[in-house]
């Protein structure tokens, strides 16, 4: 036998006890007499005393041991004496004194140390992923993960889901982004995709009548990537039928405030806000805003065509805004620090950056353009106080929406203005199609089988709107769509979906997705319209972002036990590698590298 008890579970309630323990040497130190050791294994840490009053041997035996060997160890639980307890460890009260050690292997040289707090390039971390795993901090946040999914799966099944696995191998169909193919041997020619989400098939299980479908479920998306993106990835994935907006929207805060209660013992209440999505864009600039602070944008177009100052009045020519907001006690900035914060909003793609102090009066080189009255109406529509900075981009609406929210979270993340919170908020009203400048078409702004709104259902089905070229009516439909955003981070987002052939064949029209192509991709989710298909909708929820905010991460890549780099390489097994020649030929592949 290895163990009696795990190493965290040791306490001051088993003084006088003979425990046998086994686990890795986290940390040793040597004080003459006495040979500390703090054994780790994934429950916890205790503090191991070799005294040669105990045992001579095992005494000796201890100064051989390193940094990670593996070794069985017991003795006498003691209490630890006055003044030396720590408070930072379950186990801070007692210790225990050996009297018997087997090292049962061994480690060389490590690469980096493994502690909590170890400030180790990403390539090793990756590259020694066993050892980085061993990190306290690592194991919790992983253990945090599957807590969290049990939390979910229990909350699921008590609300008469059943989960139910869609296949990996799968039809490429248009998701949004690359497909990952795999070739078929047995179809020599032909290729299956891995499932970006299990769109089609969720919605098949609706129309089988199973009403209540969700899974756990990974997905594969050939993208760049990011802190918050990686080529395979979690959803929470659920459909409901015979559903409303406000039904998934109810059950999910449910899901969502339960998990955070049972996982990180916080209390959330049910009722998340609720905002547009011209809501949000005007306000925040951005259909993910971080609501932890305020600093809100404000549309200033009215106010600067009533000034003399070119720069504004050239973009309100051409059809653009002039959007700003009030940088919270940045006006003591000096005009270098102004300089430099120009060059940033140039970085996100600004042509300048217009700027006002508000210093006992208005203060810049643009506020002669501008009458008293209107510089006091700009400073109110921003909230501006003594000590502010107002900031302004006159371009395009969502150029200046781009470069506007970037400079709010970077200036709040500056001032320390953003709370160690948890802000949820539900985005709604999408707009159901987007144009194309490429190709001169509207394409669908989350995917093509998103329910209109009720009443734009009417209107395209009775054909009261104009569908040719950038059709205003086709520009102010709205979509029943819906995101949850949670601290800047867009974390689900779902749909009530179309379950009716006639409306999905007439909004396949509008796509421009002529009836072969959509027999070619969608044909056997068309033909199950037909039988009888329920209202239905759902979301999918990112799970690796939830366990990341869960857990202060700054990366997806801090939750996933086998992360990818952002060249989507693993560090660990050397993925994607060559293959054997054999194995190509056998798949009727040749390979050739194309240099694009």
């Amino acid at each position: 036998m290895y163990r009696d008890r795990d190493c965290g579970e040791i306490t001051i309630s088993d003084i006088g006890k003979k425990m046998r323990l086994s686990g890795w040497v986290f940390r040793r130190r040597d004080h003459g007499g006495l040979i500390f050791i703090d054994l780790r294994d994934r429950s916890g840490i205790i503090q191991i005393v070799f005294s040669p009053d105990v045992s001579g041997d095992v005494h000796k035996l201890a100064h051989n041991l390193r940094s990670e060997y593996v070794i069985t160890i017991s003795g006498i639980v003691r209490k630890r004496p006055e003044g030396t307890e720590n408070i930072n460890l379950k186990t801070g009260e007692v210790e225990i004194y050996a009297d018997e050690l087997v090292i049962l292997n061994k480690s060389i040289a490590l690469p980096f140390q493994v502690e909590e707090s170890v400030d180790t390039s990403e390539f090793l971390k990756l590259k020694y992923r066993y050892l980085d795993l061993r990190r306290p901090e690592t194991q919790t946040n992983l253990i945090i993960r599957h807590k969290t999914a049990s939390s979910i799966r229990n909350y699921l099944n008590s609300k008469n889901f059943l989960e139910i696995e869609t296949p990996m191998l799968t039809k490429s169909t248009p998701e949004g982004a690359r497909d990952f193919l795999v070739p078929s041997r047995l179809n020599p020619g032909s290729f299956y995709a891995l499932p970006q989400s299990p769109q089609i098939f969720k919605q098949i299980l609706m129309i089988s009548g199973l009403e209540r479908y969700y899974q756990i479920v990974r997905c594969f998306r050939d993208e760049d990537l990011r802190a918050d993106r990686q080529p395979e990835f979690t959803q929470v994935d659920l459909e409901m039928s015979f559903v409303d907006i406000d039904d998934i929207i109810d059950l999910t805060e449910g899901m969502l405030t339960t998990t955070f209660r049972d996982v990180i013992g916080l209390n959330l209440d049910k009722g998340f806000p609720r905002l547009s999505y011209k809501e949000v864009m005007d306000r925040f600039g951005t259909d993910k805003p971080d609501m932890r602070f305020g600093m809100e944008l404000a549309v200033l177009s009215d106010l600067a065509g009533k000034s003399s100052f070119k720069v504004f009045l050239d973009a309100l020519s051409l059809g653009g805004v002039v959007k700003g907001f009030s940088a919270k006690g940045l006006a003591g900035m000096s005009r270098k620090e102004i300089d430099l914060l120009t060059q940033e909003a140039q970085s996100y793609g600004a042509k300048g950056l217009g700027w006002i102090r508000v210093k006992g009066s208005f203060d810049s080189p643009i506020v002669k353009f501008f009458p008293d009255e209107i510089l006091r109406s700009i400073a109110d529509r921003l909230n501006a106080e003594e000590g502010d900075m107002m900031l302004f981009i006159a371009d395009k609406e969502d150029v200046a929406n781009s470069i506007l929210s970037k400079l709010r979270i970077e200036l709040a993340k500056r001032l320390n203005l953003i709370k160690d919170q948890f802000k949820f908020l539900w985005v709604t009203d999408f707009p159901l199609l987007q144009w194309n400048e490429e190709e001169s078409r509207f394409e669908a702004v989350h995917h093509p089988f998103t329910s209109p709104s009720d009443k734009d259902i009417d209107k395209i089905l009775s054909g009261q709107i104009n569908l040719t070229g950038k059709s205003t009516d086709l520009e102010n439909l709205k979509a029943k769509s819906y995101d949850i955003v949670l601290n800047g981070y867009e974390i689900g987002g779902g749909s009530i979906r179309i379950h009716s052939g006639e409306l999905q064949r007439r909004l396949f029209e509008i796509l421009r997705i002529d009836k072969d192509e959509a027999e070619k991709k969608f044909g056997f989710l068309i033909d199950a319209l037909n039988y009888g298909a329920p209202p239905h909708g759902g979301i999918a929820l990112g799970f690796d972002r939830i366990v990341m905010l869960m857990v202060g991460a700054q990366s997806i890549r801090d939750v996933i036990a086998f992360p990818k780099t952002q060249k989507g390489q693993c560090l660990l097994s050397g993925a994607p590698s060559e293959v054997d020649y054999k194995q190509l030929r056998e798949l009727y592949i040749k390979s050739t590298i194309v240099t694009v």
